[in-house]
């Protein structure tokens, strides 16, 4: 089993609702010759298929369980899991006409669910954060705000249902285009595109409701 080096990831602003696309496109068409290739043995396909993956599982993760340690669990961590486990699962794939997104991001569902697991037998709080931005400064006042705001919109984020929360957190902060997360979690891209729009309008009318966030 190679090695899987999961390194520095582009961080998406969050002020905005259009994906970060600084990653290879992950369309079914982009990705099913890397797989198969890949799933043959081929170094450079593995290679190339942990390359475009990497980035958005690790925006996943750290998403879902944010960048500080949760016991002895990170998201990081999880994010390392996650692709050693794709890679495990490589071998014994079959396209039956789906997107390997899909495989991609059941994995790393699972990852997290069981570091959340984890962390709650150990009695520590697994309450999330967004992901923190790469700043030069470390102002504790700048940090305490992040951190407020992260419990804050992970408090807003468990108010939806849980197709719109992984809808919002692949389009929102992993950059995924709506077929992509349509590919991912086994919908329609409208049927993405619509449910987005309406855990949006539900995230404001809560932040309305609060007096502001």
């Amino acid at each position: 089993m190679p090695s899987v080096a999961i390194g520095p990831v582009p961080q998406h602003s969050g002020a905005d609702t259009e994906p970060y696309r600084g990653d290879p496109q992950l369309t079914k068409a982009e990705l099913d010759p890397v797989v198969r290739s890949a799933a043959a043995g081929d170094q450079f396909a593995v290679h190339k298929l942990i390359t475009m993956i990497t980035p958005i599982i690790t925006r996943y993760c750290r998403a879902r369980l944010g960048r500080r340690d949760l016991s002895y669990v990170s998201a990081d961590d999880v994010a390392q899991e996650t692709c050693v486990a794709v890679l495990k699962a490589l071998p014994s794939y079959q396209d039956r006409g789906g997107s390997f997104l899909y495989l991609v991001h059941a994995i790393a569902s699972n990852k997290v669910s069981d570091a959340f697991r984890l962390v709650s037998r150990e009695r520590s709080d697994p309450t999330p954060d967004v992901p923190e931005q790469n700043g030069g400064d470390n102002e504790p006042e700048r940090h305490a705000l992040n951190t407020d705001l992260g419990h804050r919109l992970n408090g807003l984020l468990g108010f939806l249902s849980n197709n719109q929360r992984e809808i919002v957190i692949l389009r929102i902060v992993v950059g995924l285009s709506a077929g992509e997360t349509a590919d991912a979690l086994g919908l329609s891209p409208a049927n993405v595109r619509t449910s987005q729009h309406r855990a949006l309008a539900r995230l404001r009318a809560l932040v309305n409701q609060d007096g502001g966030f």
